[in-house]
């Protein structure tokens, strides 16, 4: 589903040919995942750089399109996004498969996880918004500064393959790149580590993580506290004790190794279901068992 979703929003091949991005009408329209709107093959517009572009403007009006656009897929989806519907999420996935030893917990992963909300905040928001030039303009500098996403299927693609940028790359272009192998090199030990510290839009969608339709339910009644959907997620979560947390990019990982099929995904209009029997369930029933003796 990541590659089907990655090529239909960048299927306009030709541009990664011919060094130059598509700006049919469909550029108007945002997609739900990091899709860089400068990648030569990109259909759509990445709803991240539309927001900063709006707050940037010299006429700052409120981007009613975006926000809704990214209210509207939070409170659908939540994070499931992040696990389905986003190109950069596919490729960190493709390099943690590489074989070799991995990063398990550490004591700082939680706080760095918040990192990724100051982004949006400061990032995103803030300086795009408060930070203008003579002209009144502001600086998209998440997009600018950091975005990988961005470096990877935009600056590469374009600068390779137009001689006339070749002359014009600086120390920014540097900058990107150095972000860009770091993260790729990471990702290669950590599972999604951009996604984990980093991704403004991640952060978006966390947001509406515990109130989105399309969520985990685990069956209280059914779960027997065995720990394997928490082992099994390489998200940190432990769907035994958060279905609903912010973390989850809804991949179902958990919801394959339970092994009582307590956890489920998909649109779901209750959260969970309340009871001990799970708590109880493999434990000996000592009537039962006298029962069964007699």
């Amino acid at each position: 589903m990541q590659g089907v979703w990655t090529v239909l929003t960048n299927g306009y091949l030709i541009g990664f040919a011919r060094g130059h991005i598509w700006q049919g009408g469909s550029k108007v329209v945002c997609v739900p995942g990091l899709n860089c709107y400068s990648c030569p093959g990109a259909l759509g517009a990445c709803p991240i750089g539309s927001l900063q572009a709006e707050l940037a403007a010299s006429s700052v009006k409120f981007p009613y399109y975006v926000v809704g656009f990214l209210l509207a897929f939070g409170a659908l989806f939540g994070r499931f996004v992040c696990g389905f519907l986003c190109p950069f999420g596919l490729v960190q996935d493709l390099l943690y498969k590489i074989r070799t030893r991995k990063i398990g917990a550490f004591r700082a992963d939680r706080p760095l996880r918040f990192v990724k909300y100051g982004v949006l905040l400061v990032l995103v928001i803030a300086l795009p918004l408060l930070v203008k030039n003579a002209a009144g303009v502001g600086t998209p500098w998440f997009c600018k500064l950091v975005c990988p996403s961005g470096t990877l299927f935009g600056g590469i693609p374009l600068v390779a393959a137009n001689a006339d940028l070749q002359p014009l790359v600086g120390w920014l272009y540097g900058w990107k790149i150095a972000v860009l192998i770091a993260i790729v090199a990471l990702s290669v030990f950590l599972y999604r580590p951009f996604c984990k510290y980093l991704c403004p839009l991640g952060a978006a969608y966390a947001l509406f993580n515990r109130a989105s339709l399309y969520r985990l339910r685990l069956d209280e009644t059914a779960c027997i506290h065995c720990g394997k959907c928490a082992r099994a997620c390489r998200m940190g979560v432990d769907p035994s004790k958060r279905p609903d947390d912010m973390e989850c990019i809804r991949c179902g990982d958990c919801v394959k190794n339970c092994p009582t099929n307590a956890l489920s995904a998909g649109f779901c209009f209750t959260r969970r279901t309340n009871g001990t029997a799970g708590r109880d369930a493999g434990k000996p029933d000592p009537d039962r068992n006298a029962e069964s003796e007699q």
